[in-house]
């Protein structure tokens, strides 16, 4: 599709305010990682030793009375409080492991009180599967984010890898800081979503530095005023394909955040938190990193020449 730059509305500056977008995201990570330092990140039986004890009670409860039943069967314990989901759900995480054998008691004391109907679900994760979950998910982000990097260099410039570099991090780092904030688990549903959310930023940013390269093509930059009015011209005829692309995104997976179950709730969130920022950083963090390193450039072939 091809587009008219002279036609091209540019309703706001969004270069020449590119430092504003550049103190506020700075000012949000500065924030987050003051909260993970002191907070830290609420981990999930998939990172950390534990159980998890999932029940299907079949009937209306109140998740107190769970709780004392566990507290009778498994005494000096320690476990989250017992949080309800779907119909007539519920689903806890004990700190450390818990045997088989232990969780059945649990599970015919309930059956006592609710009908055999009662059924439980257990997942255990020893600290040494623990480490290892740890490691494999930082290994899987790493090399997603090394592709991209490889793949943008190759298929652009190495400015526009760079670029995308930063804009990817600023990508991943808001989900977790919002996580660490809210106190909301991080599980592999999380480095799930982190990759999906890698997928879609690195999309969209493509899409945004495709037009600034065929803009390039087409028209003069030869100072930095004009290289800012290319940049802002390419981004204005983009921002209603990124827009309308992760309006639609996000409003199915907001359904699925509210209606869906708790399994997926966490992946949701993330995915929603994830899409927003994508957005954002492409078109007001990861283009202006370009125009500064663009403009530096610039001014270096100036000067020697």
């Amino acid at each position: 599709m091809s587009f008219n730059n002279q036609d091209t509305v540019v309703r706001f500056d969004i270069v020449k305010n590119r430092r504003k977008f550049f103190i506020g995201s700075s000012a949000i990570i500065i924030l987050g990682l003051l909260f993970i330092l002191i907070q830290g990140l609420h981990l999930g039986v998939d990172f950390k030793a534990g159980t998890r004890l999932d029940l299907y009670i079949g009937k209306e409860f109140k998740p107190a009375d769970v709780e004392a039943v566990i507290k009778e069967k498994i005494p000096n314990v320690t476990f989250s409080p017992v949080t309800t989901y779907g119909t007539y759900q519920a689903f806890t995480r004990f700190d450390q492991t818990v045997s088989s054998d232990t969780m059945s008691t649990v599970e015919q004391a309930l059956k006592a009180k609710y009908g055999d109907q009662v059924n439980k679900q257990v997942s255990t994760v020893d600290p040494s599967i623990a480490r290892e979950m740890v490691k494999k998910a930082a290994i899987a982000v790493a090399i997603a984010a090394v592709g991209i990097v490889i793949y943008v260099a190759i298929r652009f410039q190495w400015l526009f890898g760079v670029a995308t570099v930063a804009g990817l991090l600023h990508d991943v780092f808001i989900p977790i800081a919002i996580f660490s904030v809210l106190g909301l688990e991080v599980d592999l549903t999380f480095i799930a979503a982190l990759l999906t959310i890698l997928g879609y930023s690195i999309n969209d940013k493509i899409v945004i530095f495709d037009r600034i390269r065929e803009n390039l093509r087409t028209m003069k930059s030869k100072s930095v005023e004009d290289l800012e009015h290319l940049v802002n011209v390419s981004l204005w005829q983009t921002m209603r394909r990124s827009v309308y692309t992760v309006a639609t995104v996000f409003f199915t997976v907001l359904a699925i955040a509210v209606l869906g179950s708790e399994s997926i709730r966490n992946f949701s969130l993330a995915l929603l938190f994830g899409l927003v920022s994508g957005t954002y950083s492409s078109i007001f963090i990861a283009a202006q990193i370009w125009v500064n390193l663009k403009e530096r450039n610039m001014l270096k072939k100036k000067a020697n020449s």
